[in-house]
């Protein structure tokens, strides 16, 4: 198998496009202020983790800033301190601000020349208006929880991206490679459905889960590269 083998790209963004740990742990601040101790991005990141897929789960048809609002109230309670309507809100809104890693703009303006790029990501249209801003690069498809009715890993968020791949470019299955960070969220469900995956391990550095759920065993991938500038240099040297 070989990356020149695919004719579409499907990308998780939060986590694999967008530095969404660092802009969690960014917009969390106001609350670890009301804590008065040091809570460091580790413990903050293991909050959000323990509550975010919950949130998705218990209502699917909630837009995302809805969703974090939850998330941030439920934060609040186990560290035992005040949250309020406006607090909420504004972590909530704050996918907006998080920062793209500095290698995704230019490493999708070059795999735009080779491949179909598709989105398929656990948010809102409106949330992930900014975050394409950051990304410089014209997508093909972007497919949103909000257009699915549900959030990933739930079957029905794979199940939508391969009936629209197909109908909207002619593209089966085989001629997708899903590309992604979390193992959760993506690549264990991508191998339940047959999908090829790349992992871009963003947090090979650091190790851990971060704001995503322990799966346990590490589902098989067919692509490692701890940057999607890697890919792409991968991508160039397989063309020559």
């Amino acid at each position: 198998m070989d990356l020149t083998d695919f004719k579409a790209l499907t990308f998780d963004c939060y986590g694999t496009l967008i530095d969404w740990e660092s802009g969690i742990v960014a917009a969390l601040q106001p609350l670890i202020a009301r804590t008065g101790r040091s809570i460091d991005a580790t413990e903050a990141l293991a909050a959000f983790s323990r509550h975010e897929s919950t949130e998705q789960s218990r209502t699917p048809d909630a837009l995302y800033p809805e969703v974090l609002a939850r998330v941030h109230d439920a934060i609040a309670a186990d560290w035992q301190v005040p949250s309020d309507a406006g607090l909420a809100a504004a972590f909530g809104a704050s996918v907006e601000d998080w920062p793209a890693f500095p290698d995704s703009a230019a490493a999708l303006q070059y795999l735009k020349q080779h491949y179909r790029l598709v989105i398929l990501s656990n948010v809102d249209r409106q949330s992930f208006v900014a975050s394409n801003k950051r990304l410089e690069v014209e997508f093909d498809a972007i497919y949103t929880a909000q257009d699915v009715g549900s959030y990933k890993p739930d079957p029905r968020n794979f199940e939508y991206l391969i009936a629209h791949v197909q109908q909207d470019f002619g593209i089966d299955r085989a001629g997708i490679l899903h590309t992604a960070e979390s193992l959760y969220h993506d690549h264990v469900p991508a191998r339940q459905f047959g999908l090829a995956s790349a992992w871009i391990h963003r947090r090979a550095a650091q190790g851990g889960f971060g704001a995503t759920r322990d799966v346990g065993e590490q589902p098989e991938v067919d692509f490692y590269f701890k940057s999607l500038g890697e890919m792409a240099e991968a991508h160039r040297a397989a063309v020559g």
